[in-house]
C-alpha cells in the first residue's frame, strides 16, 4: 500500500519561496514517475513537475525557471522548491506516484494535498 504525505505548504507574499515535501511509504522506484500537481478552485488539476527513477525531470512551462523538483530515494522523499511565487501559483498542491510525467490521469497514487497561498 503506497502512502504519500505532503508538507510545507503555507501562505507567502508574492516573490517569496516555499519548499514542499512528499514522504512516500510502500513505494518502489520501479515505478515510472513521481510528480507534483496543483488544482486551483474552479480549475482542472494540472501537472507542475515530475521526476523519474533516473532523476530526469520535466517542468511545466508555467513554472519553469522558478520551480525545481528533486527526490531523495534514501529518504523516500520528493521535493518541490518554489521560488519567485506569484498569486497565480495559489492552489492545492498534490504529490503523486506511479504515472507518466505531467499527465494526472495516469497516476495511481495521490497524497491529500497541501495548500499554497500567494498574496500580492
Amino acid at each position: 500500500q503506497v502512502q504519500l504525505v505532503e508538507s510545507g505548504g503555507g501562505s507567502v507574499q508574492s516573490g517569496g519561496s516555499l519548499r514542499l515535501s512528499c514522504a512516500a511509504s510502500g513505494y518502489t522506484y520501479s515505478y515510472k514517475c513521481m510528480g507534483w500537481f496543483r488544482q486551483a478552485p474552479g480549475k482542472e488539476r494540472e501537472g507542475v513537475a515530475a521526476i523519474d527513477n533516473a532523476d530526469r525531470t520535466l517542468i511545466a512551462d508555467s513554472v519553469r525557471g522558478r520551480f525545481t523538483i528533486s527526490q531523495d530515494k534514501a529518504k523516500n522523499s520528493m521535493y518541490l522548491q518554489m521560488n519567485s511565487l506569484k498569486p497565480e501559483d495559489t492552489a492545492m498542491y498534490y504529490c503523486a506516484a506511479d504515472g507518466w510525467w505531467l499527465s494526472p490521469t495516469t497516476y495511481h497514487y495521490w497524497g491529500q494535498g497541501t495548500q499554497v497561498t500567494v498574496s500580492s
